[in-house]
């Protein structure tokens, strides 16, 4: 008595073009939600630098990474209600938070 073990080929088709249609859906809406997020933080910073609220990103980011000590500077955030950025550096394998004034540029805090 045989057995049928295998599936049909419309089936397997079908289940390959659904799997990958929501893998599809899922990879492209991840990516878009991130980004838009991350594109309202730099269009408040770009604002307020152009307002004249903050200094240029440029200038904060020297002055910082002056007193870092050779730290990696890795990213930044950046709090329109309070206009201070975060930057990010990892230095011999630990991650250094410091929080500066986007007014003056002058470090306010420190987080290890």
């Amino acid at each position: 008595m045989r057995f049928a073990y295998a599936m049909p080929m419309t089936m397997i088709a079908k289940s390959l073009t659904a799997g990958l249609a929501a893998i599809m859906a899922l990879s492209l809406m991840t990516p878009v939600a991130e980004a838009g997020g991350r594109r309202d933080e730099q269009d408040a910073a770009r604002r307020a630098m152009l307002d004249g609220q903050v200094m240029p990103f440029s200038m904060i980011k020297r002055r910082v990474d002056a007193q870092v000590g050779g730290a990696t500077y890795v990213g930044s955030e950046f709090n329109p209600s309070t206009n201070r950025y975060r930057l990010k550096y990892v230095k011999d394998g630990k991650v250094m938070w410091v929080d500066a004034d986007g007014r003056t540029g002058d470090i306010i805090g420190w987080a290890r």
